[in-house]
């Protein structure tokens, strides 16, 4: 029986708003890969499709040209098909692998408290689920399948991210590990740079090491990519992660728990957090246990809180409203092509949507709608789509990357569905 697996959303996609508002779920970085990196690696041999919000499907088709998406490919011998679901919230490791393996009972749903984790469809089932998907996923979709209970982890809101990363950015580096021969490749070395427990620290190939580095495995493994630059009196303790083409600032000082880049350059003081790829925070300031989009631009200073002075669990927007995380450590969450200016600061549980400008003294709200343009304590005003495609394409191409057809209706598409965030606050439409 051939076996494929579609990587899905789910309904539920809206809780990692405004991360997910220019890719799927499964496109989110935890540890060294993304959600879609871990099924991939996981299940070598299946043959993956992608199922996401249909406004996403073109782009991804561009950005994934070797895959199916929205669409599952039909077998020579349709009886003899079967289909593995796999949320694409969903953390895929080992454990993942060997409790919901490629191949198994058909024709049954995963289920772990109320949310589809997987299903393995297959038959009459598998033909009138194809007919009846929609762009995104419920439990209703999986009816009239033996349902089975599954401890396995989810991603449900934004700060599951960073409080799995560290656990992620160990188990991907035993995976990677397994795939290198050794433990450092060829990378150029200055005097004076310290390796503490070197076993455990993997440095790829043209990466550049400067004098002073100190890198610190003793708590948890290192993966430095290739060609990156690590400049002087740097310090980076595991578990953490630097992507391919990313540049540590003089004096950095990146704590574990920590995944950058690729294609990134970071400075000042790092702690628990995630920055996707062409992000920029290169200059003094702090960030903590947060995540940023991609594009995303922080200004000299910027500084972040993660840690109330009370020390109770942290409020944090979700669609508009105030919820308990339930965490003690949230610090922001910046969407894609969104830029802090200078002496930025940001209160524990911050939430910043997609292509916002925020400048001034003080504490912005705690939530801003995408496409905001304002400073701290002033009334906020919309950011005219027009204008952020036009700084999108100029900051693309300082990295040589020509905005496509496809980004453009991206922005201009987001920029409709975020209209509703916006009028809520009384911004200008």
């Amino acid at each position: 029986m051939t076996t494929q697996i579609c990587l899905f959303e789910d309904i539920y996609y809206t809780r990692l708003l405004p991360l997910v508002y220019f890719r799927p779920t499964f496109n989110l970085r935890c540890g060294i890969l993304s959600l879609k990196e871990k099924v991939q690696r996981y299940y070598p041999t299946a043959e993956v499709t992608l199922h996401c919000r249909s406004y996403l499907a073109d782009y991804m088709r561009l950005r994934n040209p070797g895959l199916s998406v929205n669409r599952i490919t039909d077998a020579k011998h349709s009886s003899k098909k079967s289909v593995l679901f796999i949320n694409g919230r969903a953390i895929v490791d080992d454990e993942f692998a060997k409790k919901i393996p490629l191949r198994g009972e058909e024709n049954v749903v995963y289920v772990h408290n109320d949310h589809v984790v997987a299903a393995r469809v297959s038959g009459t089932k598998l033909k009138q689920l194809k007919h009846a998907l929609s762009g995104t996923y419920s439990i209703s979709d999986f009816d009239g399948l033996k349902v089975q209970q599954t401890d396995t982890t989810l991603i449900h809101y934004s700060w599951d991210l960073i409080k799995h990363n560290g656990n992620q950015l160990r188990s991907d580096f035993a995976l990677l590990r397994k795939k290198q021969r050794t433990s450092r490749v060829m990378f150029k070395k200055y005097p004076g740079v310290y390796l503490l427990n070197d076993k455990n620290i993997f440095i790829g190939e043209g990466t550049i090491v400067k004098p002073g580095v100190v890198i610190d495995a003793e708590e948890g493994p290192v993966f430095i990519g290739n060609h990156v630059t690590i400049l002087p009196f740097s310090y980076i303790a595991g578990p953490a992660y630097i992507g391919d083409h990313s540049i540590v600032k003089v004096g950095a000082k990146i704590y574990h728990d920590t995944s950058i880049g690729p294609v990134c350059k970071v400075g000042g003081e790092i702690e628990a957090s995630i920055i996707h790829s062409y992000s920029n925070k290169q200059h003094d300031g702090f960030l903590g246990h947060s995540y940023l989009g991609a594009w995303v631009n922080c200004g000299a200073g910027t500084v972040t809180s993660d840690l109330k002075n009370n020390y109770s669990p942290v409020k944090v927007y979700v669609n508009g409203e105030p919820i308990n995380s339930g965490e003690q450590f949230v610090g922001v969450t910046i969407g894609d092509h969104s830029k802090t200016a200078i002496n930025s600061t940001f209160n524990t549980g911050t939430v910043i949507g997609v292509s916002s400008n925020i400048f001034g003294t003080g504490f912005p709200p705690k939530y801003v709608p995408s496409f905001s343009w304002g400073a701290a304590g002033e009334t906020f005003t919309t950011y005219n789509a027009d204008k952020a495609i036009e700084v999108a394409r100029k900051v693309m191409k300082r990295r040589n990357i020509t905005l496509s057809e496809f980004e453009e209706t991206l922005f201009r598409k987001i920029f409709d569905l975020t209209s509703d965030e916006r009028r809520k606050r009384g911004m200008p439409l």
